[in-house]
């Protein structure tokens, strides 16, 4: 049986130069980063940018191509089996069996996870009410919704109360109340001490992290709260822009000299300007170009402007 001790250093997880290769294809390339106990971590990042393979690789289930990384103090090449019996891991597809009801599938990670039988029942019961599942402990798996199995499935990865937990795109497939129910569930396991390095592709979920590691093409972009990256992230000035005329506006901008990003934001655009641009210039060519009704401000990026503005840049070339 794996010992309960509580995980007491104060960095839970430490990547250093880590990287993973299929073939030709360099899914993970030189990624460096740390992961602080008691934090929200989130990878984020379009489909096909390594996230999956990198948390794989953290739960040691893939052994890196090169580089190294520590999970609560183990090494993932050498030790992988000692992290799978010490972290929680729920991935994209759940890991539930639909032929066993609510309760058995509970009682199925419990033993695999060696949790003391003299208290396995009171921690089964006291995940079914964590989850919301009071009342649904004889209901099969397979007959929830996409909602209750990813309730389901993040009691049975903590069922031994795990000090790190990594989730694999969590939320995807499910409704916008499931995943804000679900947050509801992640911050009250953060406040308790867990650790949570999390996969997503939603910006509104990054919002939520404590830091947040920009991934693009297996590469690390960036890292920082969401507060620094909106603040510092982007390398200019990010303009709205309002006329009368904005598919044509956008297209015109998008040529203009000193105009690094020009995208349509509902009815108005988010125009990015490199630094020492006179904003007044954009508004004036667009106006000379025959567009009417212009007007711009300079506004605080949000996230998305960010991460748009970063996954902008080409990528290098993808060799091993």
């Amino acid at each position: 049986m794996v010992p309960r001790q509580p995980y007491t250093s104060a960095v839970a997880v430490t990547v250093t130069h880590l990287s993973r290769h299929f073939g030709q294809l360099q899914a993970v390339r030189d990624v460096s980063f740390q992961v602080n106990a008691g934090e929200v971590f989130a990878l984020l990042g379009p489909n096909g940018s390594g996230k999956t393979t990198l948390i794989r690789m953290l739960c040691g289930l893939l052994t890196p191509t090169s580089g190294q990384a520590r999970v609560l103090g183990y090494d993932v090449t050498t030790d992988s089996e000692a992290i799978k019996a010490r972290i929680g891991y729920m991935s994209q597809r759940f890991g539930l069996y639909e032929d066993l009801s609510v309760r058995e599938n509970l009682d199925f990670y419990a033993g695999l996870y060696d949790v003391p039988r003299r208290g396995r029942r009171a921690r089964i019961e006291a995940l079914i009410a964590m989850a919301g599942l009071t009342g649904r402990e004889r209901q099969l798996a397979g007959t929830l919704s996409g909602g209750w199995k990813q309730r389901l499935a993040l009691a049975c990865a903590i069922v031994h109360q795990p000090p790190l937990l990594f989730l694999d795109e969590p939320t995807a497939g499910v409704d916008p109340v499931s995943r804000r129910q679900f947050w509801g569930l992640i911050y009250s396991l953060a406040q308790q001490g867990t650790t949570i390095l999390l996969t997503t592709h939603y910006l509104d979920e990054a919002e939520h992290a404590h830091r947040v590691a920009l991934m693009y093409f297996g590469e690390l972009v960036a890292l920082d709260t969401p507060a620094a990256l909106r603040a510092h992230g982007l390398h200019g000035t990010l303009l709205e822009i309002a006329c009368d005329q904005p598919l044509a506006a956008v297209t015109h901008v998008q040529g203009l000299p000193g105009v690094q990003e020009a995208v349509l934001y509902g009815s108005v655009l988010h125009v990015i300007v490199a630094p020492g641009v006179a904003p007044e210039t954009v508004a004036q060519a667009l106006t000379a170009a025959g567009i009417t009704g212009v007007s711009w401000r300079p506004i605080a990026p949000t996230l998305e402007d960010v991460f748009i503005s970063l996954l902008s840049k080409p990528p290098a070339p993808a060799r091993a």
